[in-house]
């Protein structure tokens, strides 16, 4: 309530304000009419001379300060710039009550006369109030920004010197200090009509309704003080005609403009048609009045402006060369460059290596060393792609401070990165394993390593695109020499385990790991994930170990109580792989392996993508053996009819695109398919593969239970 109070009040309060503003525009409005409609159409002449041309002239350019004046003190936005206009305003208006009330009386009135210096001092309060508010409308205006706003100025200014400076000049007598502020007036006005061009320039054409009004309001002035030098040079300059309109007309538009609303600043200008073609446009200008000044004869101060304005094109032009340059280097840079870790990416690589093979002819070697990041899968997983980036960035530059002065380091993609390093080296070279231990991290439940391979270029390689495969080659056998070393000793404990225990559920995971890992093959999994979509096919019923036999063997549907004990089996297969980090990843597929596609599965009720593609694989694969296998309850189906099967549950039980790739696969290998229906029909019996069953119960599979 206090609020609303608060806003109701300074509404009150804006509502007579507003109300009187506008009446003293209004004011100032009537003022100039009827001055117009006098030194137009004779309005009230003769006997409202005096009062129009003087009284009336008069309260109009104090009403016009005046009004600028309580702006600054109403608002606080750019308060000194407008604050300089209203000095500006009020010295001008001052000078001509001076000369009203004082020199105009006089036989022989003083020249230069203190008229002048209140006329003068208006110009460079002006002009500080114009770059204030150009500053600030225009914070980040490029120095390239300012020059077009120079050029356009000075041309400006050039072909008004052009125009009015010889009648200046050609009627510039008297003392010298008389000459000085005659000189000053058609000057200050060249420079108050460079100061428009530039602030037009700048804004791009597109200035506020404040900066239109601005602009034509000291338009308005310079182009009254310029007629006025040529008619009273020329001797027909007659007081009280429209020309005299123009000053205090200037100043009443200078007034609107300082209560608009203030314009929206402009961070940075598009590059379009009208920015190039302005200052394009005022250097053609300022080069033709040049030309022109060849044929006839023009002021040096006019040459001197249009001189100015050629040479602040000629910067503006080196500054946009310069530009294009740095642009140019720079897009070259970054398509070499990896945008994460700012190494160079497969382009420099792909460049680099053919400089090696071509200077293979001065007896020069190098050595091409390709890593490939072991646990980043897990780590992006666990952490989220956020923190995998950042981990990347750190690795990358370990790797360059590794690398140092004795070659190069890139990052290819993902979690490939490669050196390219002088000489040839062995794999045992101490280079090379600065740069694996700087690959190398590990904390709080993630591990980090590298697998690698190298390559000696020209030797071993003579062109980039060998070299790269050769090595890539290499990098894959190393990461399996080292998965075999690290995961194959916890997973070979617990295979032997489960083999004592379920010796048919052994083979049959056996088979279901093969089929898995040429499936995933097939829908393209990068390396790290066929590791670990092969090591929780072999593991995914490894809960099983837990769940009593009675229950496991049973014949018969198993109660209600039963299946929720049964379906724990995911869940601690889990927990068992998940003390071992090495087995952490291949434990969250385990846990999801009996999730259906269409949500009705479990532990978690997972659904369509949701379910992790290692999963769905081993859902798939787990079925079809296990339907190829001798059962207890029902013979063996042939793979025709496995196959349908699997299609007939595809987007309710089964991922219907692994459905797909298991199809295509088996069709490309018919004859292997052939030798595990037969392998599999020898068995005495078979596996659980999560076949579709009745709610509530498991289907009895070689009399073990899935």
């Amino acid at each position: 309530m206090h609020r609303q109070g608060l806003a109701d009040a300074r509404a009150a309060r804006r509502g007579p304000a507003r109300d009187l503003l506008l009446l003293a525009f209004a004011a100032l409005a009537a003022g100039t009419a009827a001055q117009a409609l006098h030194a137009l159409f004779d309005v009230g002449h003769p006997s409202l001379d005096g009062f129009i041309e003087h009284g009336l002239y008069t309260a109009v350019e104090f009403g016009a300060a005046l009004a600028c004046g309580v702006r600054v003190l109403a608002r606080r936005e750019h308060r000194l710039a407008w604050g300089l206009i209203a000095f500006g305003l009020l010295t001008w208006a001052g000078g001509d009550l001076v000369w009203t009330l004082w020199l105009n009386n006089l036989e022989n009135p003083p020249d230069p006369s203190i008229a002048d210096a209140l006329y003068l001092a208006w110009y460079p309060a002006a002009y500080v109030a114009f770059i204030l508010l150009m500053r600030t409308h225009h914070p980040r205006a490029e120095t390239a920004m300012w020059l077009d706003g120079i050029v356009v100025g000075l041309t400006i200014a050039a072909v008004g010197a052009a125009l009015v400076f010889p009648a200046v000049l050609d009627s510039a007598t008297g003392s010298d200090a008389a000459v000085i502020v005659n000189l000053a007036y058609p000057l200050g006005d060249f420079l108050l009509l460079a100061f428009i061009g530039l602030g037009f320039t700048i804004s791009g054409l597109r200035a506020g309704r404040q900066w239109l009004l601005l602009a034509v309001g000291l338009a308005i002035s310079a182009a009254a003080d310029m007629i006025y030098v040529v008619q009273v040079a020329d001797g027909t300059y007659v007081g009280g005609r429209i020309l005299d309109v123009m000053w205090p007309a200037s100043m009443a538009v200078l007034a609107l403009a300082a209560w608009q609303p203030e314009a929206r600043r402009v961070e940075h200008r598009d590059v379009t048609r009208h920015t190039v073609f302005l200052p394009l446009a005022a250097a053609l200008g300022a080069l033709a009045l040049l030309v022109y000044g060849t044929l006839h004869h023009l002021t040096e101060l006019s040459v001197g402006l249009a001189g100015g304005a050629l040479l602040a094109a000629g910067v503006r032009m080196s500054l946009t060369y310069f530009e294009n340059v740095r642009i140019l280097e720079s897009q070259r840079r970054y398509a070499v460059t990896d945008a994460l870790t700012g190494l160079g990416n497969r382009r420099r690589l792909n460049d680099d290596l053919h400089d090696a093979i071509e200077r293979a002819g001065y007896g020069t070697t190098a050595t091409l060393v390709f890593f490939d990041l072991d646990g980043f899968k897990h780590y992006n997983d666990t952490f989220g792609h956020g923190a995998g980036d950042a981990l990347l960035t750190r690795l990358g530059a370990s790797l360059t401070r590794a690398v140092r002065s004795a070659g190069a380091a890139y990052r290819l993609g993902g979690d490939e990165f490669c050196v390219l390093l002088d000489g040839a080296l062995d794999r045992e070279d101490e280079r090379i394993a600065c740069c694996v231990e700087a690959l190398t991290e590990q904390g709080q439940g993630f591990a980090i390593a590298a697998s690698y391979g190298t390559v000696t270029v020209p030797e071993e390689a003579a062109t980039a695109t060998i070299a790269l495969a050769l090595a890539d080659k290499r990098m894959y056998a190393d990461k399996g020499r080292r998965g075999r070393g690290s995961h194959s000793q916890v997973q070979g404990v617990l295979m032997r385990l489960l083999g004592e225990r379920e010796p048919v559920l052994h083979s049959h995971l056996r088979d279901v790991g093969a089929l898995a890992l040429a499936v995933g093959r097939h829908l393209g999994l990068d390396s790290e994930q066929l590791d670990e979509l092969r090591r929780a096919a072999e593991l995914h019923d490894i809960g099983k170990l837990a769940i009593p036999d009675e229950i496991l063997h049973k014949q018969g549907p198993l109660t209600e109580q039963e299946q929720v004990f049964m379906e724990q089996h995911t869940l601690i297969g889990e927990r068992v792989l998940d003390v071992a980090p090495a087995l952490s990843a291949v434990a969250g597929l385990v846990r999801s392996t009996h999730e259906r596609w269409d949500g009705t599965g479990y532990p978690d009720g997972l659904a369509g993508e949701g379910i992790p593609v290692g999963a769905r694989i081993i859902a798939v694969c787990d079925a079809y053996v296990a339907m190829l296998a001798q059962r207890s309850h029902s013979a063996a189906r042939s793979p025709r009819e496995a196959l349908a099967e699997l299609h007939a549950r595809a987007g309710t039980q089964f991922d219907p695109k692994v459905v797909s790739a298991i199809s295509e696969h088996l069709g490309a290998a018919g004859a292997a398919r052939s030798r595990l229906a037969r392998a599999s029909s020898r068995r005495a019996g078979g596996a659980s593969g999560g076949l579709v069953h009745a709610p509530g119960q498991e289907p009895p599979l070689g009399g073990v239970r899935g």
